[in-house]
């Protein structure tokens, strides 16, 4: 399984926003508690459907949404 094929978004589910494997869980959930300085473990005890492979997906998602180019207008 592609670690990416875990994002999953649906649009009646967290009003369409990106979920770990179709769960109610946010990718933005997961960041934020990492963020808040979470170790994995603690996170999957809090949610214990998570797998290892989840978290590192919502990491790699979060790089690939960042991967883009900005273009600046003249000011």
């Amino acid at each position: 399984m592609n670690l990416l094929d875990r994002i999953t978004v649906e649009p009646g589910k967290c009003g369409g926003r990106p979920c770990i494997r179709g769960y109610r869980l946010r990718v933005s959930d997961v960041l934020g508690l990492i963020a808040s300085g979470a170790t994995n473990e603690e996170i999957m005890q809090d949610y214990p459907f998570l797998e290892p492979d989840d978290i590192v997906a919502a990491l790699r998602y979060a790089a690939h949404q960042t991967d883009h180019t900005v273009i600046a207008g003249a000011a």
